[in-house]
């Protein structure tokens, strides 16, 4: 019986930087997201009472979620006029329909 070695690959290794920006885009995609999906959530709570309120809240949870996506954008060196965009008024837009 002959045995087969197989060869292991060794791994590269990985570029500090590059762990880096992808911890800091985690903190910052956790820090604004949360926000952002919780002010949309709420305005539709608010804008049945409030619809002036709701609206507001509704509108600071667009600017938020740019703002994230643009910051994640920044960290990995990309321009911030991006599709990704969209991702960042994603839970604005799902909302507007409960709202308007």
């Amino acid at each position: 019986m002959a045995q087969t070695q197989r060869r292991r690959r060794t791994p590269r290794p990985m570029n500090i930087e590059t762990v880096q920006r992808w911890v800091a885009s985690a903190i910052v995609f956790h820090v604004g997201s949360v926000p952002a999906v919780t002010l949309a959530v709420y305005s539709i709570g608010i804008a049945s009472d409030d619809f002036g309120r709701g609206v507001g809240l509704w509108a600071m949870s667009g600017v938020i979620g740019l703002l994230t996506v643009a910051g994640i954008l920044a960290i990995f060196r990309r321009t911030p006029l991006s599709p990704w965009l969209l991702l960042g008024i994603a839970p604005t837009a799902v909302t507007g329909l409960y709202i308007f």
